[in-house]
């Protein structure tokens, strides 16, 4: 295969110039000018990339696959630009023993793009013991988390760091404080106010990224904080990324590009944990992605049924799927407005996520897999149809830029439109 006369942007390298790609046997065997005659794709006047790298997503395979799974949650990646993702361990059974990791790890294999896994920290999610780490890592994990459950027991959280140091592999935490928290999903503001309800307020979020920062610092692990929302967050980051703390964060396209109001319009539809904070906290977030604070785009792709979704809020679960809108919403919301340039956007996209999780992913070199995306920046659409199991998105009937041509994974077409 030859991707013809593309704008190939690659981060990893700086690489921003018009050339093409040269494909046999699932890797990329030249950059240049190739005249052969062979399988060929037009990108003349598209961006061709990286494929895009998605360290959070929730494919809900073992356990809720009525919500999604391996193969239909790759299907919606695919279809969003990504070649590679990490699922998270909530599933049933929880992914803390070796059973649940080489069920999935055999399933992944069979889909069209790169599957991976997180294993939980703690044994059932319950902050109790950790899990065997060392064990969950030789059988093929890539990192620690208990997402979607904050952890509480610091000596264990200290215990479980010193040991993802010797391991070189990230935890990403879950920083929501549940003693600080009534109602989860809506953030302690004006709109929970008019809801009747207390919420979720910023700082159950400071507290815990502030402990999880400083014991970063003590350790040396590699911290990676999910889905932030809260400035104040944003700022403590900072501070420890200052002092050398080998702390990351990832923040979800929602949370750049929405504030609190969408409750108002989109009830339960816009209900995720951590909530959708003030205008203040979009605004700190998106400075944080300008100064390299925040140095990860994440989906948190969070497929739930339509029935769950339409229960009253305090009974309706949390999240929104994703993956198909995430790189519109950065070419909208952080390119378009000027915030941020098309290839540093793909940066916290491809490479950076690459790296915090050890992947061979998020470069267009020779010799690398040939994952690739295909897309027109500038080509508007109408969000309205998705590969998801799911529909629980807000972003339904949103015209947006940046169509997605092709995806590429290991030399193969996965996705064309």
């Amino acid at each position: 295969m030859i991707i013809k006369n593309g704008r190939i942007i690659d981060p990893a390298s700086g690489m921003d110039k018009i050339a093409d790609i040269k494909i046999e046997d699932g890797k990329i065997v030249g950059i240049g000018k190739f005249d052969e005659v062979t399988e060929c794709i037009n990108a003349e006047n598209l961006i061709v990339a990286p494929g895009l790298v998605d360290i959070h997503v929730h494919f809900r395979d073992p356990g809720f696959t009525e919500k999604e799974d391996i193969f239909t949650g790759s299907e919606a990646a695919a279809a969003g630009g990504f070649t590679s993702v990490v699922c998270m361990g909530n599933t049933k059974p929880v992914m803390d023993n070796i059973n649940t990791l080489e069920y999935f790890l055999d399933k992944a294999k069979k889909s069209p793009i790169h599957v991976y896994t997180i294993a939980a920290l703690t044994l059932g999610f319950k902050n109790e013991k950790l899990s065997d780490m060392r064990e969950l890592v030789k059988r093929g994990c890539v990192g620690f988390s208990d997402d979607g459950i904050p952890n509480t027991d610091t000596k264990l959280i200290l215990e479980g760091m010193m040991i993802a140091k010797e391991l070189d592999v990230p935890i990403s935490f879950h920083e929501e404080d549940p003693m600080l928290n009534r109602e989860n999903g809506v953030n302690h503001g004006k709109i929970s106010d008019s809801m009747g309800l207390y919420g979720a307020p910023s700082v159950s979020e400071d507290v815990l990224v502030a402990r999880d920062g400083a014991m970063c610092l003590y350790t040396g692990a590699k911290i990676d904080i999910q889905h932030i929302s809260s400035g104040e967050a944003v700022d403590i980051v900072r501070f420890y990324r200052n002092q050398g703390a080998n702390l990351f964060a990832e923040v979800t396209p929602h949370h750049f590009s929405c504030t609190e109001d969408l409750i108002l319009e989109k009830g339960t539809l816009a209900k995720m944990n951590p909530p959708l904070r003030t205008s203040k906290d979009r605004e700190k977030i998106i400075q944080g992605l300008v100064d390299d604070t925040i140095t990860i785009i994440a989906t948190d792709h969070a497929p739930h049924t339509e029935e769950e979704k339409n229960r009253d809020f305090l009974a309706a679960p949390s999240g929104i799927i994703g993956l198909e809108t995430a790189l519109s919403l950065g070419i909208t919301n952080l390119v378009k407005t000027g915030k941020l340039s098309l290839i540093k956007l793909l940066e916290k996209m491809t490479v950076n996520p690459a790296r915090l999780y050890n992947l061979s992913a998020g470069k267009i070199e020779i010799g690398a897999a040939a994952d690739i995306v295909i897309f027109d920046e500038n080509e508007e659409y109408v969000v309205g149809e998705f590969r998801s199991k799911a529909k629980n998105s807000p972003f339904i009937g949103e015209k947006l830029f940046g169509k997605i041509k092709y995806t590429i994974a290991d030399g193969k077409i996965v996705y064309k439109n």
